[in-house]
């Protein structure tokens, strides 16, 4: 009776690990063990590992570790690529070696074989269109499109020339350090895409995350109802009430239901909860990515709008002090992460987007980037006039 209890131990200890990684930065956290385990995770299981090579191999050994985070990090590589492949075909060979049988079942039918297979190929293709496809590269041939298509809003981006292109750089681009290359409309560089996502292929990555969140969730709720149809089938239940004398309660059947479940149906047990915490996953990535979809918003304006607060706030604070102004004292770090009241200092400071134009045309912008609708009308009119 205690494997129901290692398996709540599993799940609890799993879930501090990711809630740690994903949000241990977050105001909330900060001064606590989830902070602790996020900067341990992030960076100092790294130098650990570091200084463990240097101790013992010598300078030659932690060279080579370095060049390999190199490799890795600061060049383009395949190396996820091949991972996200290798995770997809493993997970989807597993289950149909192991869970196939059951289908069709009780509760599932045996149309859910060939919907399996349509739902992988087609997220199998949206990746190769992310990966491949041109994320919107700025040259000197196409950088007059670009000027046109997203005006300067003076606050993040002005007008300059990029160093390494010796070009203009349009608004909204980044020369990304690992492609080499500026994108318009620069979000983030994907490892696992082995490419940038940028004006023309955010429509594919958005498609793919929104896609592999649904096929998760559709593959955990698959096998949800084959485990369901598993102690129909078998009357399970019937024969824990009748034959063995247990309570028909929830808390008197969990235990013992679990138990079978996991000496009869291990694999499809874990399988199904890799599946709903990688949807878990996912779902939180389409919500961001959707969120800046629907606001016109991309990672990396993300970031900067973020520094251009932070900075206005200090300018602010310095005057306030200048001014021999006496502050409040701030409050608390989750009071502050809860409400929704803002200090007077900081509703001064406005975040004007000038490239937000409503929903609608916003999510058009992501399907139908601006630079194509230049071209196929053949102007360079300003942006504003194409929408």
């Amino acid at each position: 009776m205690d494997v129901p209890w290692l398996l709540v131990a599993h799940g609890s200890v799993t879930a501090l690990v990711v809630v740690s990684f994903l949000c241990g930065q977050w105001p909330i956290f900060e001064g606590t063990f989830v902070q602790r385990i996020n900067h341990f995770l992030t960076f100092g299981a790294y130098h650990h590992l570091l200084r463990l090579v240097h101790a013992a191999c010598g300078n030659g050994a932690r060279d080579l570790v370095l060049g390999v985070e190199s490799y890795c990090c600061d060049r383009p590589n395949p190396i996820l690529q091949i991972f996200y492949v290798a995770i997809i075909g493993v997970t989807y060979f597993i289950i149909v070696q192991t869970s196939f049988q059951y289908i069709p079942g009780y509760y599932v039918s045996g149309l859910h074989r060939y919907l399996s297979i349509v739902a992988v190929a087609i997220g199998a293709l949206l990746f190769v269109l992310t990966s491949f496809s041109d994320p919107g590269t700025v040259t000197a041939e196409n950088v007059s499109q670009y000027l046109s298509a997203y005006p300067y809003d003076g606050i993040i981006f002005e007008e300059k020339e990029c160093s390494t292109c010796k070009i203009t750089r349009p608004a909204r681009a980044k020369h990304c350090r690992i492609c080499d290359k500026c994108v318009a409309r620069f979000d983030h560089h994907c490892g696992w895409m082995n490419n940038c996502i940028g004006e023309k292929n955010t429509r594919y990555f958005v498609a793919f995350l929104v896609w592999h969140f649904l096929i998760c969730l559709y593959g955990a709720v698959i096998l949800g109802f084959i485990l369901a149809g598993e102690l129909k089938e078998r009357k399970v239940v019937y024969i824990l009430t009748v034959y063995y004398g247990i309570d028909n309660s929830f808390s008197g059947l969990f235990p013992h239901v679990a138990q079978w479940l996991l000496a009869v149906h291990n694999t499809q047990i874990l399988l199904a909860v890799f599946l709903a915490i990688i949807a878990l996953l996912l779902g939180g990535f389409c919500a961001y990515h959707t969120h800046l979809c629907l606001t016109n918003t991309t990672t990396n304006e993300t970031f900067k709008w973020q520094d251009y607060i932070m900075w206005r706030k200090k300018v602010n604070e310095e005057k306030a002090a200048a001014n021999g102004e006496v502050r409040k004292s701030p409050p608390s770090k989750w009071k502050a992460f809860f409400s929704r009241s803002h200090t007077e200092a900081d509703e001064t400071i406005v975040k004007n987007n000038i490239y937000d134009r409503g929903m609608i045309r916003n999510m058009c912008e992501v399907f139908v980037p601006l630079s194509e609708r230049l071209v196929r009308n053949g102007s360079h009119f300003p942006a504003r006039n194409l929408i």
